[in-house]
């Protein structure tokens, strides 16, 4: 997986046999630093659980250490299995209030270990996070007319560095930003992004490509899965679950997707030829609309043509054609396209969308 940590858990150093001692269990403790037992039957499968606290219980219960941890250990704990998302992860720890959390198979065998620490501070990743940056912002002129509209300011400070700190803290460091219109007022804010703790290299289009043409012009091309999002979609959106749903699913590509909801505001008049059958008084109707962020393999960037313009529904429609797998991510997440001079002004009236950094 490329979302993994730098510095994978030795979570093997916290497995025990079952019919080991409970002097077994505390050198097992200390020499994992992990502070679980997974305790095992056959197979390495998950027969229960021993921390630090269930010894001291054992001891006070009259257990002595060259006792079996049998009668000490915590039967049917709570685990997890490999498929299950980081964010739902840190839920399930933080309702149950554990730092620790097994990973197991479909035959119960442990495969893993979830450790607080690790989950709640992720490690850098190696994957690229690609934010289109070149469009014109026409609909918000005057407001673009000097000004690239990724560089508008909400809360005191561009969205696009809205877009990277936020994705920096969940462990990308590595960013393209793809300029067309105004691209240099970019390039001088962000340099190389060192100011920002990150990488960022450019894509310069000389002409706009669309939301999807300026991917043609990676060179060299990403060897991961990354991440691509608008310049202008603030989100609270966990960038790196998105690409952990990718891999997860082993999609070619994958469309962020929100629930669009239009109430109808005349009530609708049901017929069949002459005859009037029904009434539905000011309906609702419900659809997915594409919320701007996407997850790609780069093995279908062959399906550009470097310099033609082509946007993010014909290159799924390409992959489709190829048997590549299109995903959706559904997303309930708050999330703002700001693309009008209202959703601007709604952006920095204390919308919900951004969470300060």
């Amino acid at each position: 997986m490329p979302t993994q940590d730098n510095e994978p858990i030795n979570w093997q150093t916290a497995l025990l046999p079952l019919g080991s001692t409970l002097q077994q269990a505390i050198h097992c403790l200390e020499n994992s630093s992990l502070q679980i037992v997974l305790v095992t039957s056959e197979g390495n499968k998950l027969a229960g659980t021993l921390s630090d606290g269930d010894i001291r219980r054992a001891f006070l219960n009259g257990l002595s250490l060259d006792c079996k941890i049998n009668d000490a250990i915590h039967r049917n704990p709570l685990a997890v299995p490999p498929s299950i998302s980081r964010e739902l992860v840190m839920q399930l720890m933080k309702i149950n209030r554990i730092k620790q959390l097994p990973i197991v198979n479909q035959e119960n065998v442990i495969v893993g270990l979830h450790v607080w620490d690790a989950v709640s501070e992720p490690g850098a990743l190696p994957n690229i996070m690609l934010i289109m940056a070149g469009g014109k912002g026409t609909r918000l002129r005057p407001h673009t007319e000097n000004c690239p509209k990724p560089m508008l300011e909400v809360s005191g400070k561009p969205m696009l560095e809205h877009i990277v700190t936020r994705a920096r803290d969940e462990g990308f460091r590595n960013f393209v930003i793809s300029v067309h219109y105004l691209g240099h007022m970019i390039e001088e804010y962000f340099g190389d992004g060192s100011r920002h703790g990150v990488q960022i290299d450019y894509l310069r289009e000389k002409s706009s490509l669309g939301t999807a043409g300026c991917l043609s012009l990676f060179n060299p091309r990403p060897e991961l899965p990354f991440v691509v999002t608008n310049g202008d979609v603030l989100t609270d959106i966990n960038y790196r679950e998105i690409l952990d749903f990718h891999v997860r699913h082993s999609a070619a590509a994958t469309m962020t997707v929100r629930q669009y909801e239009w109430k109808n505001p005349f009530g609708v008049v049901k017929t069949n030829g002459l005859e009037l059958v029904g009434f539905e008084e000011k309906p609702v109707y419900k659809s997915h609309i594409n919320a701007g962020i996407y997850a790609l393999s780069p093995g279908y960037l062959d399906l550009l043509t470097e310099e033609k313009y082509c946007d993010m529904p014909t290159l799924f429609s390409r992959i489709q054609e190829k048997q590549g797998r299109t995903i959706v991510y559904p997303m309930h997440e708050p999330w703002l396209d700001i693309g009008r001079p209202e959703d601007l002004h709604l952006a920095n009236m204390g919308s919900n969308v951004l969470t300060p950094s």
